[in-house]
């Protein structure tokens, strides 16, 4: 037999020759599932929303798609960094610290406007607490250490103040989700928390009497809502491809009854200047 010969059939019986399935047909990216990134949200049935959005998706992008969970941030962004994601919802915070590697796809719309803010929640029986002051010395709660409402912005305002959460509280912790927060402080195990004002206001139609057990005592300026982006390995078709089903959802009665389910009007593409008060504060607390 031929060397040559010999040499591919080897290759092939290894499965060594690249792009090609023994016994099918040769494996492309249209065949692969879109890797979406995600982090704990607030919603009551979380893995029957995600089975909706995932079939939603997959027809519009005719495309396997795979939602990958991480409880933190950090452990998406450490995914969609190395290239084992296309695509994250994730937080302003951590978009403007990679933005050189990352794609801005769209940017969610919440009562009318692509913003949200912070709020300081303490429990519903404490009607004095109006700012940060009262709660020196206390129990508080973050999110994420990578979240804007939920770490970033209260960094922020005690930077202003000379202080640091460790100087300033007595004990802080995280909880891992928005939701969490709002249970500490409903809960009593904190005294005061951040968290996403968005995810607040939601709770408030779906579970009033978790959330009616916490008092929003003050907010924030607006920030850019959280943004849905891209890694830069995603090639333009796909990165178009997905922009545009987002863009559709508030279009057709489909993607519109899912986006009530997020308590979201819809997805437009978004600028990155929306999130430049964000990178202002980052630059504040930490330098750079």
């Amino acid at each position: 037999m031929d060397p040559k010969r010999r040499l591919l059939i080897s290759a092939l019986a290894a499965g060594a020759w690249p792009g090609v399935v023994l016994g099918g047909a040769p494996r492309t990216r249209a065949s692969q599932p879109v890797r979406i990134g995600l982090t704990p949200v607030f919603l009551n049935d979380q893995m029957g929303f995600l089975q909706d959005w995932k079939e939603y998706l997959e027809s519009r992008l005719q495309r396997p798609v795979e939602f990958v969970q991480r409880q933190t941030y950090k452990g998406i962004m450490d995914l969609l960094l190395g290239g084992r994601l296309d695509f994250a919802w994730i937080c302003g915070y951590p978009y403007v610290r990679h933005r050189a590697q990352l794609r801005l796809v769209a940017v969610p719309v919440f009562n009318g406007k692509p913003l949200y803010q912070s709020y300081l929640i303490v429990p519903a029986e404490d009607r004095n607490t109006m700012s940060i002051e009262p709660l020196r010395g206390k129990v508080f709660a973050f999110s994420d250490p990578d979240s804007n409402s939920g770490h970033l912005y209260i960094q922020y305002l005690l930077h202003g103040m000379g202080e640091t959460p460790a100087t300033y509280f007595s004990r802080t912790f995280f909880t891992s989700s928005h939701r969490k927060v709002v249970e500490a402080v409903a809960a009593g195990v904190a005294q005061g928390g951040a968290v996403d004002g968005y995810v607040w206001e939601a709770l408030l139609g779906l579970q009033p009497a978790l959330t009616n057990a916490t008092r929003v005592a003050a907010r924030s300026p607006f920030f850019g809502h959280t943004p849905f982006v891209a890694g830069r390995g995603v090639p333009p078709g796909e990165f178009s491809a997905m922009q545009a089903v987002l863009m559709q959802m508030g279009s057709d009665m489909l993607g519109q009854s899912l986006l009530r389910r997020l308590s979201l009007d819809r997805f437009i593409p978004g600028e990155p200047r929306l999130f430049d008060g964000i990178a202002q504060m980052m630059r504040t607390v930490h330098g750079g």
